[in-house]
């Protein structure tokens, strides 16, 4: 009986164990071009801070089909990312999402 009783929960706990280490990166929104997560995350419906849309594009979505897409060092993220966008992000902000992304990653 407990033989029995350890088989039902270890098979009903499967599916939950199977999705707490499932790869959300899998399932998100690719993008052609940095820039256009950026536009996505930043001035879409999310709107968030441009240093945390740049650290979410840089980390959660492949451009151009590389996840993740900013680089190994801070100091070649921050050369990536300011040659990817436009000259409205300052350098202050592509600093501070270059550091969390390197924290984070």
């Amino acid at each position: 009986m407990r033989l029995a009783t350890a088989f039902v929960v270890a098979l009903c706990s499967l599916p939950l164990v199977l999705a707490a280490c499932s790869d959300d990166k899998a399932d998100a929104e690719a993008f052609a071009t940095l820039q256009a997560c950026f536009d996505d995350h930043h001035g879409g419906a999310e709107s968030l801070p441009v240093a945390e849309a740049i650290a979410v594009c840089c980390l959660d979505h492949p451009i151009a089909g590389v996840n993740p897409s900013c680089k190994d060092t801070a100091a070649d993220c921050i050369a990536h990312v300011d040659a990817e966008l436009d000259s409205t992000v300052t350098a202050s902000e592509i600093q501070a999402a270059c550091t969390d992304y390197i924290n984070q990653k």
